[in-house]
């Protein structure tokens, strides 16, 4: 009768120990820090009242070297300067917007409740 092969148990991987709880909480506090900085950093408002102070200094400036040609194609009304300004307050109003009510992270709970068994 023909020798049957048996197959080989398959090896365990070393056991490596968990990391303790406090480097856990450590490495969650470093991560909530560093998305706390990620979320203030691409905040919207920020964005926003970036680009339309930008932008709004360009037409601005724009609009204060109009030249009479082009007062007269807008009936006399320098459009540039106008609407250069306007994103100008919009923009600096977004940044102010900013400064006075910054993001607040979310307060992460305190310890798992103990009757929930898949939290350690």
């Amino acid at each position: 009768m023909p020798e049957r092969h048996q197959p080989e148990p398959p090896q365990s991987k070393p056991h490596q120990p968990e990391p303790h709880h406090s480097e856990l909480r450590q490495e969650v506090s470093e991560l909530e820090r560093s998305s706390a900085t990620a979320a203030r950093l691409f905040d919207i408002r920020r964005v926003i009242g970036g680009l339309f102070a930008l932008y709004g200094v360009i037409v601005t400036v724009a609009g204060l070297t109009a030249s009479d040609a082009d007062l007269h194609k807008a009936q006399g009304v320098n459009i540039n300067l106008w609407t250069g300004l306007g994103m100008l307050a919009l923009g600096l109003f977004f940044l102010v917007w900013l400064k006075l009510r910054p993001i607040v992270p979310p307060a992460a709970p305190d310890a798992p409740a103990p009757s929930d068994p898949d939290r350690p």
